[in-house]
């Protein structure tokens, strides 16, 4: 027993990605939180993508920030879980890609459509592009998959509406009598569909073989020759 139980193949098992870059974005969005609202830090507020006349950087640290605790609180929790499956199957590079890309292309979409006197925050459009990211990646035509995907998607957008609507705690006037958006459907949908853009652009970048694929490929056309 103890011959064959050596003679046997060892099983390949998928390395184990550290998962690491999803808690770095959370003590982000919470260090951020924590300067603008209990410490009340200069400058902060600068971070706001303010539509009338925004800085380039405003549409990447408006993803970072939020307008109450409740507004973070509720999309951490989503960051966490839709994050952490982006980072275990793409890597921790893919993942700041993905959030930064989502979060940007939502409010960008958001700054064309939304009136001039409106201020954005928030990582809702980024959570909404990990969510479809992470769909999209495991995605198959399981009936079971397709089904948990149904499920979980509603429960997703409630939640996230839920947290964008408590957001109107903090309307009210910024700079020159801009408006904090209350609940901004458009960054929803837009980060969203920038994720299964990016999905759809990586699934034709065509991938390499691993290293034992392209070695044994070689000896075999060696033996045929």
């Amino acid at each position: 027993m103890d011959q064959l139980e050596l003679g046997k193949p060892e099983e390949r098992r998928k390395p184990e990605r550290q998962v690491n870059g999803i808690f770095w974005i959370i003590l982000l969005n919470i260090g951020i939180y924590v300067a603008d609202h209990l410490f009340q830090v200069r400058g902060i507020r600068s971070l706001y993508l303010y539509h009338n006349w925004p800085a380039w950087y405003q549409f990447v640290t408006a993803t970072f920030c939020h307008a109450n605790w409740n507004h973070l609180s509720s999309n951490l929790f989503f960051l966490y879980i839709f994050g952490k499956l982006v980072e275990e199957e793409e890597g921790n590079f893919a993942l700041w890609l993905s959030y930064i890309l989502t979060g940007v292309g939502a409010n960008l979409v958001s700054w064309l459509i939304l009136p001039r006197n409106a201020v954005s925050v928030g990582a809702s459009g980024a959570v909404f592009g990990l969510f479809t990211i992470s769909v999209l990646v495991k995605m198959s035509w399981d009936w079971r998959k397709i089904l948990e995907v149904l499920i979980l998607g509603q429960f997703v957008i409630e939640k996230v509406m839920e947290a964008a609507q408590a957001s109107t705690a903090l309307s009210g006037t910024f700079r020159g009598g801009n408006s904090l958006q209350s609940v901004n459907h458009i960054a929803h949908l837009s980060g969203a569909l920038v994720g299964v853009v990016l999905v759809w652009l990586l699934s034709r970048v065509p991938s390499q073989p691993p290293n034992g694929e392209i070695s044994n490929s070689h000896r075999k056309k060696d033996r045929t020759l």
